[in-house]
């Protein structure tokens, strides 16, 4: 109250004590709207200041929110993650993990997230995309991609737009769950002609780490041929097949559940390094924004302590001038 009530006797007083009467002609002849804005220059910065204050701290709340909601569905998500970890690990103990068997037709499956603000984890599974196309590109042989996830999309259809055979996305809108995914990988294997189906995903190891990671999955065809042949196909080759059923069919069937299985663990895994990747990033945001919170305090102090020293000097030189 006692600095408005200054202000406003500054106001009042300063065409009677301005020292310059040259200066005090030129107010005179600008119109009210400009001599209030000469005033109100000596006070902008305080507020330009205190509003950018106001900002950052909205921004540290976000972010500080952010945090909280990544971690809970980290929780959530990881202990989906750790269980299906049984499913395929059976498989590659079964059919073998081969990334290195040369086939002519290779599938790229690339997960990323839907969202952003969760750091280069989206732009890390696109790296590697696409240098596991490059590799199996070839003369005589074809790589196409199939993209799980809005952020892959993007980065991938500027480069790579008529290689992309199908895409999905929104798939965290309902909580992952082994039936929507299989439904999804169903959808893959009927539209989808391959040799192999190289799967990219980020595979969690903490709140701060993820390992991009390659799994390979080959269709029955391959199987049965690097069986055959002699190849390095796991434990396949110890088992007898017994039943009505053939060794085609078999292989068939375990492709298409070993397929499933890998996918539902790759989007879990996927899922959990995203949410990981979240927390980190929004808790970097919120220590940015209140190392720059402190920068603004001390120049808004700093501000106002200069405004409130020119008034004061104004003050006693306006009595000064008026007592000689």
């Amino acid at each position: 109250m006692a600095m408005a009530a200054l202000r406003r006797e500054t106001k009042r007083f300063s065409p009677l004590i301005s020292p310059n009467p040259i200066h005090y002609a030129l107010r005179s002849t600008l119109l009210p709207s400009q001599e209030e804005a000469c005033v109100g220059v000596r006070y902008i910065s305080t507020q330009i200041v205190r509003n950018r204050m106001k900002s950052v701290k909205n921004i540290q709340k976000i972010t500080k929110a952010m945090k909280m909601v990544a971690a809970s569905k980290l929780r959530q998500i990881q202990t989906k993650a750790e269980n299906s970890r049984g499913l395929w690990q059976p498989f590659t103990a079964l059919l073998g993990d081969t990334t290195s068997i040369d086939v002519k037709k290779t599938v790229v499956v690339a997960i990323s997230s839907d969202k952003g603000l969760c750091g280069g984890i989206n732009s890390t599974s696109v790296k590697i995309s696409r240098a596991v196309n490059k590799l199996n590109s070839g003369p005589d042989k074809e790589a196409t991609y199939v993209v799980l996830g809005e952020k892959a999309k993007v980065q991938l259809i500027r480069d790579s737009k008529n290689s992309i055979e199908l895409t999905f996305s929104e798939l965290q809108k309902n909580p992952l769950n082994y039936t929507q995914v299989s439904v999804l990988a169903d959808d893959i294997l009927k539209n989808v002609q391959f040799d192999a189906l190289r799967i990219i995903f980020n595979k969690f190891s903490s709140v701060v780490s993820f390992l991009p990671t390659v799994s390979t999955v080959l269709s029955p065809e391959i199987v049965e041929r690097e069986s055959e042949s002699g190849g390095k196909l796991g434990a396949l080759d110890s088992y007898e097949v017994e039943g009505g059923e053939t060794k085609s069919e078999i292989l068939q069937n375990l492709a298409e559940f070993q397929f499933s299985c890998v996918l539902f663990n790759a989007v879990l895994e996927n899922a959990c390094s995203e949410q990981g990747a979240r927390m980190s990033a929004m808790d970097s945001s919120s220590r940015n924004a209140g190392e720059m919170l402190d920068r603004l305090t001390l120049t808004y102090n700093r501000t106002r302590q200069a405004s409130i020293t020119t008034e004061l000097i104004e003050i006693i030189s306006g009595a000064s001038a008026l007592e000689g």
